[in-house]
C-alpha cells in the first residue's frame, strides 16, 4: 500500500517537464479534439493512460530482474516463462530489449487503431484480472463507415501520453490515482446529465469516509460504485487515521457493483491504479446483487457508501414484493413508483452487519416528501420505519450546485445499526447549505469546510446555524420530516425551506395525483362507470 500522500499530485522526478501530472493528463485528453470534446473520448483515453502505467511498471520490474540476471533480454525471457515474477505480464517485446515496453505501442505507424486494439487484447489474455477492462474498447471502431477516432488523432494521443513516464520511481500509485480521479472529474464537468452516474464530488466522498471511520481490514461495499471514487476515499480515510502506521496496517477490502460496462471498467482501472484491494462486479444491484453469502443470502459488510442515481422510477411494486433477500421489511417495503431512493436505503441497510454503518447520498426531497400531506405516503412510511427503528444517526444537508448532473443540494443519510446509547432516540441534523465556495463550473466545499462538517458529524455536536440534535418526538411531531433545513435556519431572514425543495415536492405530489387519477379512471372503466 502507498505510504505517502500529498494534496497535489507531484512527480518524484519531472521527466524533464515542469508541468503537473494533472495538467499533463488533461493535455493528453485534449490532444484528440480539444477540451470541449475530450469527455466524449474518455473510453479511449483512460485505458491508454492505464496501459502506459502498466508498461512503465513492467519496465521497472524487468530492470529489477535484469540487475540480477545480467540483461533485459534475459529478464524478458524469464518473465515470459514465469508470469509470477511480475504483477502483470505484458506480451509486448520491443525489437531492442533495451527500449521501453511502451515503445511497441508508440512506434505503431500503420493501422494504429487496429494495432492498439490487438495489443490491448493480448495484454488482457495474459492477465485474467484485466479481461473486460482494457480490452473492451475497439480503437478501430467505425460509425457509418467513419472512424470514431482516426489514426491521426490516436497518434497524437499516444504521443501526448508518451511525454511522461509513470513507473514506480516516477509517480506513486496514490499520486497517479489522484490524477486519474482528476481526469474523471474533468470528464464529469463536460458529461452533462450522465456525469453523476459515475462521479461523486470528492469533498462529499471525503466527508462520508471520514465520518464512517473505517478501520484496518474492514470490508467496505458500494452497491452503485460508479468509477469507484467512494471506495477509494474510504481507503484514504483509513490510512490517514493510521497516523504514520500505514505500512503496518491491513488494507480495507473493497467491494462494488456497477451496472454500466464502461463505468465498471473505469472502476476496475481506478482500483488497480490506486494499488488497492478490490472486487468490482457488473450488473443491476437492485434486481440482482452479486455479493451473496454461502447460503445465497445478501452478504453483509462493516461499512457501506453509496450515491445511487436519484429518483429512479423504473422499479415497480413487484420488484419489491418478489425480493427473496429480505431487503424490504414489513412496514417499510415499496416507497412508491416515483422514487427508489428509500428502496436503495433498504438495500444498504440489509447489506450491513450487526455493527455496520452506512453513508448514502440522496435527493434532498427524500428527507421530506410526503410529510405534512393528508393521508398516507409510501415514501414517508419507509422513512418513518427507519426513524422508529432508530437506524438514522445523522442527516447532512449539502450546499447546492455541487453535483455534475443537477444543481439540487442533496443530502447524506448516515445509518448506524449499533447506535451508542447516548445517541439513541435522537438524530443529528446538519445544515451545511452555506458551507461552500463558488467555483466554475460547480461550487465546492473548501478543506476547512470539509473538516468542520466532518468534525460536527463525528463529534455529534451542536452549533448555531449549523447543527441540532433532534429527538424522535420532535421528528414525529413534524410528520417524520428529517430535512435539516426544516429545523436549522442558516440566517435570521431564512424562515422557510428552500424554494427548489418545495417545488420538487410539489412536482412529485402532482405526479402522484395524476397516477392515482389514472388508476381510478381504469377501475371505473372496468366497472362500466362513465364509459
Amino acid at each position: 500500500m502507498v505510504a505517502v500522500r500529498t494534496d497535489q499530485p507531484q512527480l518524484a522526478n519531472n521527466n524533464g517537464k515542469d508541468k503537473s501530472l494533472e495538467s499533463w493528463i488533461w493535455d493528453a485528453a485534449c490532444s484528440i479534439r480539444g477540451a470541449t470534446d475530450a469527455p466524449k473520448y474518455k473510453d479511449y483515453i483512460l485505458p491508454l493512460i492505464f496501459t502506459k502505467r502498466l508498461c512503465d511498471v513492467f519496465d521497472d520490474e524487468l530492470n529489477r530482474i535484469a540487475a540480477e540476471v545480467g540483461s533485459r533480454k534475459k529478464a524478458f525471457q524469464l518473465a515470459r516463462a514465469d508470469h509470477k515474477l511480475v504483477r502483470f505480464y505484458l506480451p509486448l517485446v520491443p525489437d531492442d530489449p533495451e527500449q521501453p515496453v511502451w515503445s511497441v505501442i508508440r512506434k505503431l505507424s500503420d493501422k494504429i487503431g487496429e494495432g492498439v486494439t490487438t495489443h490491448m487484447r493480448a495484454i488482457a489474455r495474459e492477465n485474467p484480472l484485466l479481461q473486460g477492462i482494457i480490452d473492451r474498447v475497439d480503437f478501430n471502431a467505425t460509425t457509418h463507415g467513419q472512424r470514431d477516432l482516426d489514426d491521426d488523432r490516436l497518434s497524437n494521443l499516444i504521443e501526448a501520453i508518451s511525454t511522461k513516464r509513470l513507473g514506480l520511481d516516477d509517480v506513486e500509485a496514490d499520486i497517479i490515482g489522484k490524477s486519474y480521479e482528476y481526469l474523471i472529474r474533468k470528464f464529469a464537468e463536460g458529461g452533462g446529465q450522465s456525469a453523476g452516474e459515475f462521479y461523486t464530488p470528492p469533498e462529499v466522498g471525503t466527508i462520508m469516509s471520514r465520518v464512517l471511520q473505517p478501520e484496518p481490514g474492514m470490508e467496505i461495499y458500494d452497491p452503485t460504485c460508479g468509477s469507484g471514487g467512494l471506495l477509494v476515499k474510504c481507503e484514504i480515510a483509513m490510512e490517514e487515521n493510521a497516523q504514520g502506521k500505514k505500512r503496518s496496517v491491513a488494507p480495507l477490502k473493497l467491494f462494488g457493483q456497477e451496472f454500466t460496462p464502461e463505468t465498471w471498467a473505469m472502476a476496475n482501472m481506478n482500483m488497480i491504479i490506486h494499488d488497492m484491494e478490490g472486487q468490482i462486479e457488473i450488473g443491476d444491484t437492485f434486481k440482482n446483487p452479486k455479493f451473496r453469502n454461502k447460503q445465497g443470502k445478501l452478504r453483509t459488510f462493516d461499512r457501506v457508501v453509496a450515491n445511487p442515481m436519484w429518483n429512479q422510477d423504473w422499479f415497480t411494486e413487484a420488484d419489491y414484493d418478489n425480493d427473496e433477500l429480505d431487503r424490504f421489511p414489513a412496514g417499510a417495503g415499496f416507497p412508491g413508483k416515483s422514487s427508489a431512493d428509500w428502496g436503495w436505503v433498504q438495500h444498504i441497510h440489509a447489506s450491513l452487519n450487526a455493527t455496520g454503518r452506512a453513508a448514502v447520498v440522496l435527493d434532498t426531497g427524500a428527507a421530506s416528501r410526503g410529510s405534512g400531506n393528508a393521508g398516507t405516503n409510501k415514501e414517508k412510511t419507509v422513512r418513518q420505519w427507519f426513524v422508529d427503528h432508530d437506524l438514522i444517526e445523522s442527516v447532512l444537508y449539502l450546499p447546492e450546485n455541487l453535483f455534475y448532473n443537477t444543481t439540487a443540494p442533496g443530502i447524506v443519510l448516515f445509518l448506524n445499526k449499533a447506535k451508542p446509547q447516548t445517541r439513541q432516540g435522537k438524530v443529528l441534523l446538519v445544515n451545511a447549505s452555506q458551507v461552500y465556495e463558488k467555483g466554475d463550473p460547480k461550487n465546492f466545499i473548501p478543506a476547512v469546510g470539509i473538516q468542520r462538517i466532518a468534525d460536527t458529524l463525528i463529534g455529534w455536536s451542536e452549533a448555531e446555524k449549523l447543527s441540532r440534535i433532534v429527538d424522535h418526538a420532535e421528528l414525529k411531531k413534524n410528520d417524520y420530516n428529517i430535512s435539516p433545513s426544516r429545523y436549522i435556519h442558516t440566517s435570521d431572514a431564512e424562515t422557510y425551506r428552500p424554494i427548489a425543495e418545495i417545488v420538487e415536492e410539489l412536482a412529485v405530489i402532482d405526479k402522484e395525483a395524476r397516477e392515482t387519477d389514472q388508476a381510478l379512471q381504469t377501475i371505473l372503466k372496468q366497472m362500466g362507470v362513465g364509459a
